[in-house]
């Protein structure tokens, strides 16, 4: 192999040694037991918060910040780390509190009823999390059996008064990633840094459109966005979305690939998307959708399925045509007659740029005159 090209991929690895690490380095402390939150959701009603409490080595190499050496050790520090069974998490959110328990690998999922509505001046809320429980490892230091004993967690509620909420993929919808080369799937999604991933052209007004609507209306609709992408890209995936000017909403449902030594390989994934739409539609009953999904998968059978289990819910389906297959486009094309027949106010339509999107949700009132104009300017 030329020496260029071996440098090239030692490089490469480094990187995605470093992106990998980030999560691991992002918490502050090497050892002990920590809380470790996913950004939370709900409405004004209710509110639903997930995380977990683990207890990771706390070797300290003394390794400069930055080397590919601290990234290793922080990862080997992720990797072996296991969950810490039946403690106790005290949340609270407002003036509510609930207490929670841990399960056997450590995770915890809260459900907090709430009596006293959330301040309806913002969207974003903070639930501060603490553990109760005393350690029961009597081996450990107290600094480190208080390390990591509180966290914040944000809590994402949409206005009250929106008229449609959108459900987005990311992967080949947002940004390209290649989901039908795994290679180059894999090198967008773990190597590349966030300013080199690539947005789709006009995405970024059309979703900007979308977040706040149409005329002189801010409605600040909910975009919830939706990947099979592992959690140890979060990071990354917010950097993308803020470079982009993407409008980020709660990027609650990455997925659990599960790299620990109680579950060391990715955990099944078939029904992930569908699951969590379902949630989303029985949370924000009766709300209406938008999803907006890609050819390259699965997106267009999901998402036919769900405008017939749910009729009357989901307002427009848009795919980005990226699989430049005619046997794939055929397919779609039935699927959205079959929409046509199962609901005649909702509508599939196969695009294959932002701008079709745009001139469609104009249309229809979803985006501005000057949301399309965005677009158009973009392309």
């Amino acid at each position: 192999m030329p020496r260029r090209s071996v440098e090239a991929l030692i490089k490469g690895l480094k990187k995605l040694l470093h992106v990998v690490a980030r999560p691991a380095k992002s918490e502050r402390v090497h050892g002990g037991r920590l809380i470790h939150t996913y950004r939370g959701y709900g409405t004004h009603r209710e509110v639903f918060l997930m995380g977990r409490v683990f207890r990771q080595p706390g070797f300290n190499l003394n390794l400069a910040e930055g080397s590919w050496l601290s990234d290793l050790a922080g990862i080997v520090r992720r990797t072996v780390r296991w969950g810490v069974k039946h403690i106790d998490i005290q949340i609270q959110l407002g003036d509510q509190t609930v207490t929670v328990t841990t399960d056997r690998d450590g995770y915890f999922n809260a459900h907090l009823q709430l009596e006293t509505p959330l301040p309806g001046d913002r969207i974003w809320h903070e639930a501060h999390l603490r553990i109760l429980s005393p350690s029961r490892d009597r081996k450990s230091s107290r600094a480190n059996d208080s390390a990591g004993g509180e966290a914040v967690a944000d809590i994402y509620v949409p206005p009250a008064d929106i008229d449609f909420a959108v459900i987005s993929d990311i992967d080949d919808t947002v940004m390209y990633t290649g989901v039908a080369n795994k290679l180059k799937m894999m090198y967008h999604l773990f190597i590349a840094r966030a300013e080199q991933r690539m947005a789709f052209p006009g995405v970024a007004a059309l979703y900007r459109g979308f977040h706040v609507g149409d005329g002189d209306q801010h409605c600040q609709r909910p975009l919830l966005y939706v990947s099979r992408a592992p959690w140890s890209i979060y990071e990354m995936l917010e950097a993308f979305f803020r470079l982009n000017r993407i409008p980020v909403g709660p990027i609650l449902f990455l997925r659990e690939w599960g790299l620990t030594l109680q579950h060391p390989l990715p955990r099944k994934a078939e029904d992930h998307k569908r699951e969590l739409i379902e949630t989303m539609l029985e949370l924000y009953d009766p709300l209406p959708f938008v999803l907006i999904g890609d050819s390259g998968q699965h997106d267009p059978e999901i998402y036919t399925a769900i405008v017939r289990d749910y009729p009357g819910r989901i307002r427009t389906v848009y795919i980005r045509d990226v699989s430049n297959d005619a046997g794939r486009q055929e397919a779609i094309e039935a699927l959205s007659a079959q929409i046509d027949q199962q609901d005649n106010d909702c509508s599939l339509v196969l695009a294959s740029d932002s701008l079709t999107m745009a001139e469609h949700a104009h249309e229809r009132g979803y985006i501005s005159d000057d949301a399309l104009e965005r677009v158009r300017e973009s392309q």
